[in-house]
């Protein structure tokens, strides 16, 4: 079993939360959307702290972007 690289570790790290914040962000706007009709209150609740995890995500794709590969 080989030990994975800190650069590789650190770049693998980066793909997969910027993954989880993209689609749970996207999920709790749905969400907000949707309780917002019932409780305007928790809707925003909801939607806006997950409408902030998405956008993070989004700039970790551009991140991800300007960091070097490491063969």
């Amino acid at each position: 079993m080989t030990a994975i690289a800190p650069a590789k570790r650190q770049r693998h790290w980066i793909e997969h939360l910027t993954w989880v914040l993209i689609y749970g962000g996207l999920l709790m706007v749905v969400l907000g959307i949707a309780t917002g009709r019932a409780s305007e209150a928790l809707g925003w609740s909801l939607a806006a702290p997950g409408a902030v995890a998405a956008a993070v995500g989004l700039l970790l794709i551009w991140v991800r972007s300007r960091m070097k590969d490491i063969a």
